[in-house]
């Protein structure tokens, strides 16, 4: 573990939320963007606290059967000075999840309740899956299972929840009577390309030090990003007779999400089939989502959840780097990565889910009609983003 390495990956990773602030408020109405922007920012804040109180140490500490993590590292109590670079890096990653998520909530839900939903979720949903995967005592990572950087903990998890909260706090007033058309396409686009940037820390530094694989991590990554574009762009041409700037960005992160797993398990031809399709299923899967009528706003699950669930399984079908799968034969390590996304994104859903029937039914998710008919920056931020 090179702690330079992760110090300087950790800041990479961390610019991916303010990258989702960009991206996601710039897809939403002009009433909304201060709102949208701070809910990534209110997603680091909250993580920075649990993370270091509890949630590293139910995470990687001490195993219970393979289910969760003791507190004997609570405050990152016992663990070495050292140690402190990689529990940051991994607070990014929890902080770039609960990010993702608020896809589902913009312009309806209401801070506070989105504070709560942040603790629950973090406790109950992202790090038992996270200790089930990356705890080498965890159950799914005693089975064999490839996550390189986080395709199943981050994405897949993120986008099946994304889901399950969009469904329990309902849709956006108007939603699908009237077009909800974005205020600020540039500012999005910036936030894709930031994306795209600090995605270099988050599946290259998962190599935790400046190796061979960091450096096949980074290329991957790269090639997946660009032919997860090119998926995206050649369905959305064939469907549509144009190409939106906006379905180019959703194809990058597309690719980039479909490669994380596979990032350090996958050589570079692998790694262009993986972004090509991904590109393509996760066009698909936004206009079923329309299709349905389900508001989940900004497409988390459509992008992240399909693609990570899509690189899951590929990491099973194409590693041939430190790794087999399928192509070399390997069909056990196929069906781990299959068994073990879906058990993910079940307990993802379902669990998530449940939370946010509680909190709806006590405390309440959203905002009422007149909020948010003003819109959230005035009627809970007092500011506007526009002047």
């Amino acid at each position: 573990m090179d702690i330079l390495f992760l110090i300087i990956s950790t800041a990479l990773v961390m610019l991916m939320i303010p990258a989702i602030g960009f991206l996601y408020g710039g897809m939403v109405r002009r009433k909304n963007v201060v709102s949208t922007i701070t809910l990534s920012i209110i997603s680091l804040i909250i993580t920075s606290i649990y993370w270091v109180i509890a949630g590293y140490s139910l995470t990687f500490g001490e195993s219970i059967f393979g289910i969760i993590g003791t507190l004997n590292n609570i405050f990152l109590h016992g663990i070495e000075m050292k140690e402190f670079a990689f529990a940051a890096f991994q607070l990014m990653f929890a902080a770039v999840s609960l990010a993702l998520i608020t896809s589902a909530v913009v312009e309806r839900i209401k801070p506070s309740a989105f504070i709560l939903f942040s603790v629950l979720w973090l406790l109950l949903v992202y790090t038992p899956i996270a200790h089930w995967t990356w705890n080498e005592n965890g159950i799914l990572a005693k089975l064999g299972i490839l996550d390189f950087a986080g395709g199943l903990v981050v994405h897949a998890n993120a986008g099946f929840s994304a889901l399950a909260l969009a469904i329990v706090i309902g849709s956006r007033l108007g939603f699908p009577r009237y077009q909800f058309l974005p205020n600020n396409i540039p500012i999005a686009l910036l936030g894709a390309l930031l994306l795209w940037f600090g995605w270099f820390g988050f599946n290259a530094g998962s190599a935790l030090e400046p190796n061979e694989i960091a450096a096949n991590a980074l290329i991957v990554t790269n090639t997946a990003a660009a032919s997860g574009a090119l998926g995206w762009m050649m369905v959305n041409w064939i469907r549509e007779g144009r190409i939106s700037s906006l379905g180019i960005a959703s194809g990058i992160i597309s690719g980039l999400v479909a490669i994380t797993p596979a990032a350090g398990y996958v050589n570079v031809l692998s790694s262009i089939i993986i972004g090509f399709i991904s590109g393509m299923i996760c066009y698909i899967a936004m206009n079923i989502r329309i299709k349905y009528k389900i508001d989940e706003s900004l497409d988390c699950f459509a992008i992240h959840g399909i693609a990570g669930v899509w690189g899951a399984i590929s990491t099973g079908i194409f590693a041939t780097v430190n790794s087999s799968g399928l192509i070399l034969g390997n069909i056990y390590q196929f069906l781990v990565q299959l068994i073990g996304t879906m058990i993910g994104v079940a307990y993802s859903f379902m669990m998530t889910y449940i939370i946010s029937k509680i909190l709806n039914g006590t405390i309440g998710l959203r905002v009422n009609e007149e909020e948010e008919y003003i819109g959230l920056d005035i009627a809970k931020h007092g500011e506007s983003a526009y002047g």
